[in-house]
């Protein structure tokens, strides 16, 4: 029986590395010697199968393209993978989708097979430190020069192959880019931009995909140049350049010994650097209690927490922080954390109708002193007719009203930027982009 086109494919994609290998010829140095590799065993399969006992190549031109994409690029990913309008892509075996930036699930309509995809895993884990393999089955890493995110399973963890790429933004986010996206409104913008001037700790939330790291790239950079700011992720993701500051990410257990560095860990590091804004990428276990020293240290912090509003974020916070194990009373984390946590911003997809998904900021409340069993909440700006519709001010204002005036202009008033009073706003030169001075005293 004739063999099947897919199966030829990987017949010849298998030769062609066996031949690389034995010319010892390096794809990314040698991509003319590769061509002319791959056109010679093409023809060479093409001639062999005119003379019978194989399937001849309906297009032996187009047979050579997906072999040199597959050693010298990322095979039938290649085009998904460099294409802006591409967010994540998900590997399940062989089934190959995608996500554009509408929210909108595609197939990916070259053929490939689950051998190919993983060796596209495995070529986009190369310049890396970390390794997929039986004692390594779970891997998460940063890969095209920072530009995505790996993460990756293989049996017995999972039933075959299952990985996740996941594109990082190339702009830079604003909170003034978010006011011209639709996801903030201009005073709810000037808001954010007046806490994180002080020494204030916000918290946002969110599903997965709906713009949590994006809104924490902005108030990062609305950050005073000249404040400490140390940033801690599992996988780094954001870009801020710091004035002052650095980035630290997690290290899991290589194969020689090494130990693993958790996040938690990095953020018990950076408690002994002077840090003034501790960043947290995303907020999940254990890491969590070492916020409640940040609070006793003075520090601000911002970080993301995965939930389904603002409520549900504090009470995760405080679960995180339980199960650190260190026999600390829930009633004393929530307490620490309500008087420290100034602001939660939730973040949402939402369609508003022509079938694209959009992230906006669904709410921002304020957090109040408390001691009870739950937190208490005031909301600041919600959008009272639903998702999709203005985000307004509830004409509320924060009970640490005084502290954040302090870093207002001269003149203007936190009451007058939540209404929306642009022109009062303006005569004082206050602008939810504008630069700030580098030497803003501690509170």
């Amino acid at each position: 029986m004739s063999a099947a086109p897919s199966t030829v494919y990987e017949r010849l994609r298998q030769e062609v590395l066996v031949r690389l290998d034995a010319e010892r010829i390096d794809p990314a140095t040698n991509p003319e010697r590769v061509r002319t590799l791959v056109a010679r065993t093409v023809a060479e399969y093409q001639q062999s199968a005119e003379a019978g006992g194989d399937v001849r190549l309906r297009d032996t031109r187009e047979m050579a393209e997906r072999l040199l994409a597959a050693v010298t690029a990322y095979g039938p990913l290649t085009d998904v993978l460099t294409r802006p309008e591409v967010e994540e892509v998900f590997i399940e075996g062989a089934r190959v989708t995608y996500l554009d930036r509408g929210g909108r699930l595609h197939g990916l309509a070259a053929p490939t097979t689950e051998e190919e995809n993983r060796a596209v895993v495995d070529r986009l884990l190369a310049p890396t430190t970390r390794a997929l393999d039986t004692r390594n089955p779970l891997v998460q890493a940063r890969v095209m020069d920072g530009a995505a995110r790996l993460s990756a399973a293989i049996p017995p963890v999972a039933e075959s192959l299952s990985a996740t790429i996941r594109r990082h933004s190339r702009r830079r986010h604003s909170l003034g880019s978010l006011v011209e996206g639709g996801s903030l409104s201009g005073p709810a913008a000037a808001l954010l931009r007046t806490v994180v001037q002080g020494w204030s700790s916000i918290l946002i939330s969110g599903q997965p995909g709906a713009g949590k790291t994006s809104l924490l790239t902005a108030l990062v950079a609305a950050a005073p140049p000249g404040r400490c700011i140390r940033v801690c992720e599992e996988i780094r993701e954001l870009t801020v350049p710091l004035t002052h500051g650095s980035y630290y990410e997690t290290r899991p257990p290589s194969s020689s010994g090494e130990s693993a560095i958790t996040l938690r860990d990095l953020v018990r590091f950076c408690l002994g650097m002077r840090v003034e804004l501790l960043v947290v990428g995303e907020v999940r276990g254990p890491e969590a209690f070492e916020l409640t020293r940040a609070i006793n240290a003075g520090c601000g912090f911002a970080c993301t927490v995965h939930a389904n509003s603002g409520q549900d974020a504090l009470e995760a916070l405080v679960n995180a922080a339980i199960m650190a194990g260190e026999q600390v009373p829930e009633a004393m984390v929530r307490k620490v954390f309500a008087s420290a946590i100034d602001l939660v911003v939730h973040v949402d997809l939402v369609d508003r109708g022509d079938g694209v998904a959009r992230r906006e900021v669904r709410e921002i409340v304020a957090v109040m002193p408390n001691v009870g069993d739950v937190f208490a909440t005031e909301p600041l700006f919600t959008r009272p007719d639903g998702p999709g519709t203005p985000l307004e001010w509830t004409g509320v204002l924060p009970t640490s009203i005084a502290r954040f005036e302090r870093h207002l202009p001269a003149g203007t008033t936190l009451r007058s930027v939540l209404a929306g009073d642009r022109d009062h706003a303006a005569e004082a030169g206050w602008d939810a982009d504008a630069p700030v001075d580098a030497g803003v005293s501690r509170p």
